[in-house]
Formats: structure tokens, C-alpha cells, sequence
């Protein structure tokens, strides 16, 4: 079958949240076949600890190809302990100059409590503006909510979650399962 014929994986929504010196992760559990639940609790933000680091990742995109960056960027803080952005920047390079990474089709976003990223297979580093990131295909729903939530009195997870709740109401790709993670204070 080829590549476009194949009805595709969808379905995730990741957010991140930096808010009063903590960052929180937050996604969903839904992976879908076409419009056919294949599972409804898979972990897709994670947690690293390449020497010594404690980062956070999620990933919205192709399982395997997430796994095999996540492996990559593990490889590139273990050369540039403690140094988030740098190992990030490499990682985008490598992605966009490898002919097999190239075809890998997902995105990430990274944090070490301190910065907030975007990582793409487009060579993308983006740090986001108002403390808000988000991907996925209820990326946009999320982000928008959460926007909305930042300057209210809530703390970074309860406007994570409350984001998520929003986007699983709306995207059909998305559930409310959640894993959640939170880095700093």
C-alpha cells in the first residue's frame, strides 16, 4: 500500500505550560487508525535523565519515529549535559540533513524546566511566545485555551489540564486520558 493511501495514525494532543517557575506536560491517550480507536492509553510524554538532566518530552506524530528521536535527543544531552537548546538545535540539524530522519514524521516538545521547545523535522527550535506550546491535532485547540488561561489565577498544571479537557471536547482525535509530567517549583 502506498504511503498516502495509508489511512495514517492520528490523534494527540500535546501541551506545555510554563507558569511561576514550573513547566508541565500534559497528553492524551488516543491513537487512532482512520476513524477507528486503536488505543485509548498510550503515554506519549515522557521523562529523560541523560546525564543527569531531568527533561521532559512529548510527541505527537508516528510512535517509532518519536522513539527513535527521543533516542537521538537522549544521545545529544548526553554530549551537551545541561544544555537543552544546544542539544535540540543539534538534533533539528540532524533531522533535517539525514536522509532517513528526514522521512520521520513527528514533532516534539522538550523541557528541562527552564526552557520550553518545539522541536521539527522542518530544522524548527521555537521557543513560544506566552509560555505556551503545543502540537498534535488538537494542538490548536489547546493552545488556545491555555492562552486564554494564562493570566487567570490557576497554576501551570490545572491550566494544563483544564487545555486538554477543552481540546478532547473538541478534536475527535483526542481523549481525555492523560499523562502529565511537571518540571521546577
Amino acid at each position: 500500500m502506498e504511503r498516502d493511501q495509508f489511512p495514517g495514525w492520528h490523534g494527540t494532543t500535546i501541551v506545555g505550560v510554563r507558569k511561576d517557575g514550573k513547566v508541565v506536560v500534559a497528553g492524551d491517550g488516543q491513537v487512532s487508525l482512520g476513524p477507528t480507536v486503536v488505543k485509548g492509553t498510550a503515554r506519549k510524554v515522557r521523562r529523560l535523565s541523560p546525564g543527569g538532566s531531568d527533561v521532559v518530552c512529548g510527541f505527537a506524530g508516528s510512535t517509532a519515529d518519536a522513539f527513535t528521536l527521543l533516542e537521538r535527543l537522549e544521545a545529544k544531552l548526553e554530549a551537551t549535559p545541561h544544555q537543552l537548546q544546544r542539544a535540540c538545535v543539534e538534533l533539528a540539524k540532524d533531522w533535517r540533513t539525514d536522509r532517513h530522519l528526514q522521512k520521520l514524521e513527528a514533532m516534539l516538545i522538550v523541557t528541562d524546566g527552564r526552557d520550553l521547545l518545539m522541536v521539527t523535522g522542518a530544522g524548527d527550535v521555537l521557543e513560544p511566545e506566552h509560555d505556551v506550546a503545543a502540537i498534535g491535532s488538537g494542538g490548536l485547540y489547546a493552545l488556545a485555551a491555555a492562552r486564554g488561561m494564562m493570566d487567570s489565577g490557576l497554576d501551570a498544571e490545572t491550566i494544563a489540564r483544564r487545555a486538554m479537557a477543552i481540546a478532547a471536547e473538541i478534536c475527535v482525535y483526542t481523549n481525555g486520558n492523560l499523562t502529565v509530567e511537571v518540571i521546577g517549583a
